[in-house]
């Protein structure tokens, strides 16, 4: 237990450049807020709904954390900041990272399979603040999900989307900002997707306009041929 409790202080250390040391990391919201959450947790899989929910609702007031007591989480799970929900069928792995005012939100159960209303993040997902993850969609492993995004489908591991709706970036990251990216966010006008298609539509309009200039020449060109 000890060892688990380290384990998870220094795996949050790792993620925040804030924390000064293990001490720092015990008074976070999201430490605490997970803390309640194993323990509704356990009282939600033994049936006791309601005992689940007293938790659940006292950790809301002391944390601004709003975990279903329903939900599944992994190992080393952290939240930075908080003001987040996460809701009844969400699965969330080893590792993940989900800054402040994140939704992993539902959607109609018949959407489901098996009534699942709720998304799974696969080990090492990172959320940035404000994104909204909503349905029964899975963030496939390493996935980031840069602020303020909105995401409604599937997203490939080791992939990072932007935007609303969220589309995945045009450059490879692990070349381009390799490591941890604190809010899942790459910062730089090349990784923006709209950009990247801006940028190719001015290369087809260029060449539209080339073309276009070439045969008008050809064009003016053709009664001096004729006349000689």
């Amino acid at each position: 237990m000890r060892l688990a409790l380290i384990d998870y202080l220094d795996s949050v250390k790792e993620r925040d450049p804030a924390a000064r040391s293990r001490w720092d990391v015990i008074l976070y919201p999201g430490a605490w807020a997970l803390l309640y959450h194993r323990a509704a947790h356990w009282l939600w899989a033994g049936r006791l709904f309601w005992l689940a929910r007293l938790v659940n609702h006292w950790s809301r007031m002391v944390t601004g954390i709003d975990i279903h007591p329903g939900a599944t989480i992994g190992r080393n799970f952290f939240i930075d900041h908080g003001f987040t929900v996460i809701g009844e069928t969400a699965l969330i792995g080893d590792n993940v990272t989900i800054y402040q005012n994140v939704t992993l939100g539902g959607t109609n159960p018949s959407t489901g399979i098996g009534g699942k209303r709720h998304p799974t993040l696969e080990d090492g997902v990172v959320i940035g603040s404000g994104a909204q993850v909503l349905g029964p969609i899975t963030i496939g492993e390493g996935g980031r999900v840069g602020a303020n995004a909105v995401v409604t489908k599937d997203v490939l591991p080791r992939t990072t989307v932007v935007g609303i709706p969220a589309r995945p970036v045009p450059v490879d990251l692990v070349h381009y900002s390799p490591g941890f990216i604190p809010y899942g966010t790459p910062c730089g006008e090349d990784v923006d997707p709209l950009r990247a298609r801006l940028t190719t539509l001015e290369e087809e309009l260029a060449e539209l306009r080339a073309e276009l200039k070439s045969l008008r020449a050809r064009g003016e060109a053709l009664p001096e041929s004729k006349a000689s």
